[in-house]
């Protein structure tokens, strides 16, 4: 359907970025806002700089894709990161249609590029801004979920995935706030890297309160095939490995949280091509760590990851980052 210029509403990039960000402010996170702000400010940029758009009346499909083509030439762009920034100029688009900025049509104009599912796996890893957007909505409408309990926790201890799964009732320390990672092969929970890997893992007080929470109120008591009462559980006993995947890919998708996806079409067989794996937490998780001044000794005993494996796969900041630290150490001797 084309629109009649003459039918819309005339308003300039910025103002309507700020009107875009109040409506959002009234149905999303703060973390979702800051976001939404992130992946458009450069889209509204560039419409004054670059293009001297000063009415989005004016905004096209050759406008957007001049964009798209500025956007991927320069500082080495990652698709992923190109992938996400052109999908939240989609979703501000389709609102900006909605108050008679744009034509109703322009939003699906924007080519969102596709990535594979191998191709962001290798490098995949969660970024703070989205693990928090996460946590927030889970612990503003789903507090003490399997859902939150499972995030949380991959999230601030970035254990993997089997590590999580040996968990048992008895592992949680609440007042000590400490987990206990015992590897158990007799009884089908193992460790990674056998007994070297048994260790204490600190926890921090509100994430010690939400497990006690999930203790109380969803966890199913039963026990598992062997007698042992598993802290994350099923009506049928232990959580599979499989169903802590699940988790994952659920919570991580954009759509979980009312988010537009580009290309979303889950089903019951079929996973939002927006969810991450959920080594992508662990990677996301150890990374964090490292950018806040953690030192890697620490991050690595923690992490159960030797120095060598830690440099090489882990540690996901950019040299400018590690450059900045360094110097930062420097400036306090």
């Amino acid at each position: 359907m084309n629109t009649d210029p003459n039918d819309l509403e005339p308003i300039n990039p910025r103002t309507a970025k700020k009107l875009f960000l109040d409506h959002k402010k009234s149905e999303c996170t703060e973390s979702t806002v800051r976001n939404h702000s992130y992946r458009i400010e450069t889209f509204v940029s560039w419409c004054e700089e670059k293009a001297n758009i000063d009415n989005l009346n004016e905004l096209s499909g050759r406008d957007i894709q001049q964009f798209r083509l500025w956007r991927s030439e320069g500082d080495d762009l990652k698709t992923t990161t190109l992938r996400n920034q052109m999908s939240g100029i989609r979703v501000f688009l389709k609102w900006a249609a909605s108050i008679e900025a744009v034509p109703p049509e322009l939003y699906d104009k924007v080519l969102v590029p596709r990535v594979e599912r191998g191709e962001r796996s290798r490098e995949e890893k969660l970024d703070p801004e989205d693990a928090n957007e996460i946590l927030e909505y889970l612990s503003k409408y789903q507090y003490g979920s399997q859902e939150h309990t499972v995030m949380a926790l991959l999230w601030e201890t970035g254990l993997r995935i089997g590590a999580v799964h040996s968990l048992d009732l008895d592992d949680l320390h609440v007042e000590d706030e400490f987990l206990q990672l015992t590897h158990r092969p007799e009884s089908d929970t193992t460790l990674k890297n056998g007994k070297s890997g048994e260790r204490p893992v600190a926890i921090s007080t509100d994430l010690a309160h939400l497990l006690e929470s999930y203790e109380e109120t969803i966890r199913h008591d039963v026990t598992d095939d062997h007698g042992r009462e598993p802290l994350l559980t099923t009506v049928n006993g232990r959580m599979a490995r499989s169903s802590i995947r699940r988790i994952v890919y659920k919570v991580s998708s954009p759509c979980f949280r009312g988010e537009d996806c580009p290309d979303c079409t889950e089903t019951a067989d079929r996973k939002c091509p927006e969810g991450v794996y959920p080594h992508a937490i662990r990677r996301g998780s150890i990374t964090h760590f490292l950018s806040k001044d953690v030192p890697s000794e620490i991050v690595s005993d923690r992490m159960d990851v030797s120095r060598d494996v830690l440099d090489e796969h882990y540690d996901k900041r950019t040299e400018e980052r590690k450059l900045e630290q360094r110097r930062s150490y420097l400036d306090n001797l």
